[in-house]
C-alpha cells in the first residue's frame, strides 16, 4: 500500500517546525515534495533579491540551473509568482508562450516540462518561492495544486517561526547583560537599579551605541565611555 500523502505532510510539517536552522526547514520542504506530489520530480526553494534568483534548498542539482537560466532571461515562473499571491502553473514548458526563451531551453536542458511554482515568504526586500516540477508534460493535478500549497504554507510558518526563535533567543540574551551591566553601575557607583539603568542609556544615546552593546563592554572588559561620575540618589 502507498504511504497516505496526508500523513506524509503531517509528518513534514513538524519536522519543518522542529528544524533547528533555515536551511534544514527549506531542505525538508523541497524533500517532501519529491516524496508526497505524485507528479513531482524534482523541488527547489528560491529567494529573489535585488533583481537575482538564488538557490536555497534543492532536490536535485537542475534546479540551479533552471533557477540560472530565469536569472539570465529574467523570465520564468519563480519571477511571475513573486509578484502575485496565487500559485503560477505551466502545463508544458516547452510551448508556454509566457517565457518563450526560458521555458524551451529548461525543457531541453533538464527534461523538464510541467511547473507549479507558490509564494513563500517575504523577509525584507527579499522574496521566496517553493518551485515543483514535472518531467511529465500535461503539469499538475487539482491535488497536487492543493498539496503544493500546504506544503508552502506550512514551510513558511516555519520559517516565521524559526526567525521568531531566533530574535527571541537575541532579545533575551541582550535583556540578561543588560541586566548584568546595570548590576555593576550600582555597585561602582552606588546607584539604584532606575538610575544605573538610566546611566546606560543616556551613554548609549550620546556615544549612538546600541545600549546592548555597551552592556556587553561593561559585563565583558570593564569598559564604559566616558562619564561624569554618577551622583548617589538621596
Amino acid at each position: 500500500m502507498d504511504p497516505d500523502p496526508d500523513l506524509g505532510m503531517a509528518d513534514a510539517a513538524r519536522e519543518m517546525a522542529n528544524g533547528s536552522s533555515l536551511l534544514e526547514i527549506l531542505e525538508r520542504a523541497v524533500q517532501t515534495c519529491v516524496e508526497v506530489i505524485g507528479r513531482c520530480h524534482m523541488a527547489g526553494i528560491s529567494v529573489a533579491k535585488s533583481g537575482r534568483v538564488r538557490t536555497l534548498a534543492a532536490s536535485s542539482d537542475q534546479l540551479r540551473i533552471i533557477d540560472d537560466l530565469q536569472f539570465q532571461l529574467r523570465e520564468g515562473p519563480c519571477f511571475d509568482v513573486l509578484r502575485r499571491e496565487s500559485p503560477v502553473t505551466a502545463h508544458d514548458l516547452a510551448t508556454d508562450e509566457r517565457w518563450p526563451r526560458w521555458g524551451p531551453l529548461v525543457s531541453e536542458r533538464t527534461g523538464v516540462h510541467g511547473s507549479m511554482s507558490h509564494r513563500l515568504f517575504t523577509q525584507g526586500d527579499a522574496l521566496g518561492a517553493l518551485n515543483i516540477y514535472s518531467t511529465e508534460p500535461g503539469g499538475f493535478e487539482q491535488k497536487d495544486l492543493v498539496q503544493g500549497y500546504v506544503l508552502a504554507a506550512h514551510a513558511a510558518v516555519a520559517v516565521a517561526n524559526n526567525r521568531q526563535v531566533r530574535e527571541l533567543n537575541q532579545a533575551l540574551a541582550s535583556r540578561t547583560v543588560i541586566g548584568q551591566a546595570t548590576g555593576i553601575m550600582m555597585e561602582r557607583f552606588g546607584l539604584d537599579p532606575n538610575a544605573a539603568f538610566g546611566v546606560l542609556s543616556r551613554l548609549s544615546q550620546t556615544n549612538n551605541v546600541k545600549i546592548a552593546t555597551l552592556a556587553n563592554d561593561l559585563v565583558q572588559h570593564g569598559w564604559l565611555p566616558p562619564i561624569d561620575r554618577p551622583q548617589p540618589p538621596d
